[in-house]
């Protein structure tokens, strides 16, 4: 279950409570019977499994995979022909 933070518009007490989803927000502050406010925080977002990473589906590139294959490699260039011995005179 969730924990809801609360704070008194009156007297400023400030307060958190375990609470269902189901339940409805409280609406007098237990220590001056004034009005409450319900304070919201930033959440923590743990995000799992593939697909949240950047080289996740990426190419070298890091852009998202291209639907075209890539060119093929040029091939090695031949090597230099080997010279022949000089001939002895």
């Amino acid at each position: 279950m969730p924990t809801y933070a609360y704070a008194c518009k009156d007297c400023g007490h400030a307060f958190d409570i375990v609470q269902s989803f189901s339940d409805s927000s409280l609406t007098s502050c237990p220590e001056c019977q004034g009005a409450l406010r319900k304070k919201f925080n930033s959440v923590g977002v743990v995000f799992k499994g593939s697909g949240f990473y950047r080289t996740d589906s990426r190419d070298a590139k890091g852009s998202t995979v291209s639907a075209t294959p890539a060119a093929p490699a040029a091939a090695p260039a031949p090597a230099p022909a080997a010279s022949a011995p000089a001939a002895a005179s």
